[in-house]
């Protein structure tokens, strides 16, 4: 098995490709230890000193590490938990577990559906594929009075560029098209 690894925009993540289906659907954002507990591989990764992040995507699984820790050092431990889990064959995630999914409630039912719905046409299309394409996703969180709530998640949390990206990549293309929207946040 190989597995290949590319940077990302974010200096303290690294994207790691096994080469075969991590998540069939979804992503799934892991932030520490406690919350592995759904996914045998994560629970691995975080036994890792100096891991403090866990991000799955389709193809891919982001991981995070402590600021001062070393990417020469860490990369090759990092590889070996992650080969040693997809030869044995045991699942990225239990049965149990809940895949992240886009914000959902009973606002989309609300005055504001249309728009709502146009927002998440835009993420989904043109926005989730190119950051995952970087190790992360953007998810939907909400809207109200012109403003949209995305959750910044895998390699794009803590990103330096994460804020130009929202300002000027998302918020003025949402603007562009959905004249609503008159500003985008990060929660």
């Amino acid at each position: 098995m190989f597995i290949q690894t590319e940077q990302t925009p974010n200096p303290a993540t690294l994207k790691f490709l096994p080469g075969q289906t991590v998540l069939t659907e979804g992503t799934l954002d892991i932030r520490d230890a406690s919350a592995a507990e759904s996914s045998p591989l994560a629970a691995r990764l975080f036994l890792i000193d100096d891991v403090e992040g866990v991000f799955f995507g389709n193809d891919f699984v982001t991981v995070s590490k402590s600021e001062d820790a070393d990417w020469q050092m860490l990369k090759p431990v990092i590889l070996g938990v992650i080969m040693e889990h997809f030869v044995s064959g045991k699942p990225v995630m239990l049965e149990t577990a809940k895949i992240g999914a886009a914000h959902t409630d009973d606002e989309e039912a609300g005055p504001d559906a249309e728009i709502i719905g146009q927002i998440k046409e835009l993420l989904d299309t043109r926005v989730r594929p190119a950051v995952a394409m970087d190790g992360g996703d953007i998810v939907y969180r909400g809207f109200q009075n012109g403003v949209v709530m995305l959750e910044m998640q895998g390699s794009c949390q803590g990103c330096p560029s994460s804020t130009a990206t929202l300002k000027m990549g998302i918020e003025n293309m949402l603007r562009h098209y959905i004249p609503e929207v008159v500003e985008v946040r990060a929660v």
